[in-house]
């Protein structure tokens, strides 16, 4: 493969106004600032990845503000070097502890550069089998039960393969009867984003072990992976751990103690797609099922979640849904459709397949900044 040298990152922060709230035990979401960033080589060629960090610290401790740091003093500085690749960035950048999202919005612009430079599709570079993935829907806490009936009839309608609903404390084993009852066969699962505590809801998870989930997704603490593996062996559903698995090792653990029988693999919680692999190899070896989960991405992170969901061992529907679920413009074309059997098919173009749109990413542009690799030279400029 030939060595690559990058020239300069651009950074820049997006305001997109999602078409619909989105609501989870953590908070209501309306407005998602999002975080692009282009890897540019010495020949002026791009790639481009997304930061799904959030603007507050309560998915994760990190947020736009943070990993925007992270990259320009500290990550920036590391890629001096003639000898880039994609493959051995997460190494390069172990040095810094943590801050796996900043991490993975380079490490996937890198990736995605590499891949236009080399003519393939990203999903192809990455080593991925499947032509077509399959897709679920993750669906926000919604006003009333009839709103939560209607909006799962809307998405069985466009095709999806598995209905998420998030729930949390007060609203949780109803939503479920309720959607159960109507739908008696659907593939479903519930996603609590951590707001339970194993002394005090584990009757609860009993409760919906009666519900013929596919899953229950992250119900305790992210650290607690002694208290999840007391509850999966309370329980015959499967649990999927998200918010606990930050790393490769994480994965190991949880598998080692017994806390889930299915992980949920998001691109940037874990630090990008090196790690994502290992995690993925790690549970094809031991046979338990991935899939990959959403983050309200735009087009350019939902690109690459389709890439990553071609890899082997993604054997459930994701939350890779169609654009217009969240935008009412994306920011890449052809937009991400969802087919009526559920399905996207993978992109066959260069690098993660679809076409940047620059005018769009201008129109919404709140800040940027230009930092040279290797150095702390920034240029930087600011929409109000």
């Amino acid at each position: 493969m030939s060595q690559m040298q990058l020239d300069r990152l651009e950074l820049r922060e997006l305001n997109m106004p999602l078409k619909y709230p989105f609501e989870t035990s953590f908070g209501r979401t309306t407005n998602r600032p999002v975080l692009i960033v282009q890897a540019i080589d010495h020949n002026g060629v791009a790639g481009y990845g997304e930061c799904v960090a959030m603007e507050g610290p309560f998915f994760s401790a990190e947020t736009i503000d943070t990993a925007w740091i992270i990259i320009a003093k500290h990550i920036a500085p590391l890629l001096a070097s003639q000898d880039i690749q994609a493959d051995g960035l997460f190494q390069r950048l172990s040095p810094i502890r943590g801050n796996q999202m900043a991490k993975g919005a380079v490490e996937a612009a890198v990736w995605d550069l590499e891949s236009r430079r080399l003519g393939l599709p990203l999903w192809k570079h990455l080593g991925g089998t499947r032509t077509e993935i399959a897709c679920g829907v993750s669906i926000g806490i919604q006003p009333s039960t009839d709103e939560l009936l209607d909006t799962v009839a809307r998405e069985l309608d466009s095709g999806y393969q598995r209905i998420k609903i998030k729930i949390k404390p007060g609203q949780d084993v109803k939503l479920v009867q309720a959607v159960r009852s109507h739908y008696k066969d659907i593939v479903l699962s519930v996603d609590a984003n951590a707001a339970y505590s194993l002394d005090r809801d584990g009757p609860l998870m009993k409760e919906l072990d009666n519900y013929n989930l596919l899953m229950i997704e992250q119900p305790l603490a992210p650290g607690d992976l002694v208290d999840h593996a007391k509850l999966q062996r309370q329980l015959t559903t499967p649990l999927c751990l998200d918010e606990s698995i930050a790393s490769a090792t994480d994965a190991r653990y949880a598998l080692e103690l017994g806390a889930c029988r299915i992980i949920n693999i998001k691109l940037g919680r874990v630090g990008g797609f090196s790690a994502a692999r290992e995690i993925q190899a790690l549970a094809l070896r031991q046979q338990i099922p991935v899939w990959c989960g959403g983050m309200l991405e735009t087009g350019i992170g939902r690109a690459h979640n389709i890439a990553m969901s071609s890899l082997p061992g993604f054997t459930l529907p994701g939350d890779v849904s169609a654009s217009q679920r969240y935008w009412s413009e994306d920011i890449i074309e052809p937009e991400v459709e969802v087919s009526s059997r559920g399905t996207i098919r993978v992109p066959t173009g260069a690098g993660f397949g679809y076409r940047v749109r620059d005018d769009r990413i201008e129109k919404l542009t709140v800040r940027s900044e230009t930092v040279r690799v290797g150095s702390l030279t920034t240029s930087t400029s600011a929409v109000h």
